[in-house]
């Protein structure tokens, strides 16, 4: 059973998410930015992933802190879900096209975090969510789990290109965490 659920309360923001690595997809979402709602709800959906979140917080400020925590929160429920991460391929990648936009996601499971990016957007904002928080959505998840994740995106319209590189990494997190036999994949027999 590789499910997590985790909370955290701060005073700007709020968050319990519960996730089940072995879902079906469904997804049950709200943090009050609809856009972040839409990436999470398709995150599950790509990734056969079950996902309940739930997150307030300062928006009155800007949404900074919200999209921060709610990835910081994904990243730890990841990790938890994932346990030892005996069996898994470790590995996953995806090329995912969404109209003109173009998203490549690759993973290591293997217990360093990194991130490379290479994403430009032309918009402050996508809805209510601000294109510079991307970046950050997934450095914090990265950081949190633990990911090595490269990601580059291309494309003219910045929702299409935000998109793909969320449904690019569910499908890339779906490899990377199937189960392919039952040892550990690393020389080190820890990840």
């Amino acid at each position: 059973m590789r499910k997590a659920n985790i909370a955290r309360k701060t005073s700007e923001t709020d968050i319990k998410i519960e996730l089940d690595i072995d879902g079906q997809g469904i997804a049950d979402v709200s943090t009050g930015i609809g856009f972040l709602d839409h990436m999470l709800t398709a995150f599950a959906k790509h990734g056969s992933f079950d996902l309940i979140a739930k997150a307030t917080g300062d928006l009155v400020v800007d949404d900074h802190h919200l999209i921060e925590d709610t990835g910081i929160v994904l990243g730890q429920a990841i990790a938890q879900a994932l346990g030892d991460k005996a069996g898994i391929a470790r590995f996953g990648e995806a090329r995912i096209p969404m109209d003109e936009a173009l998203a490549d996601v690759a993973l290591d499971m293997g217990g360093r975090s990194y991130l490379v990016m290479h994403a430009e957007f032309r918009a402050p904002k996508v809805g209510e969510f601000s294109t510079q928080m991307v970046v950050h959505f997934f450095e914090a998840i990265a950081q949190n789990s633990k990911i090595n994740m490269h990601a580059h995106v291309y494309g003219d319209n910045d929702h299409h290109k935000i998109e793909a590189l969320f449904k690019a990494f569910a499908y890339a997190l779906r490899r990377a965490v199937t189960i392919e036999g039952k040892g550990i994949k690393s020389t080190k027999g820890v990840l």
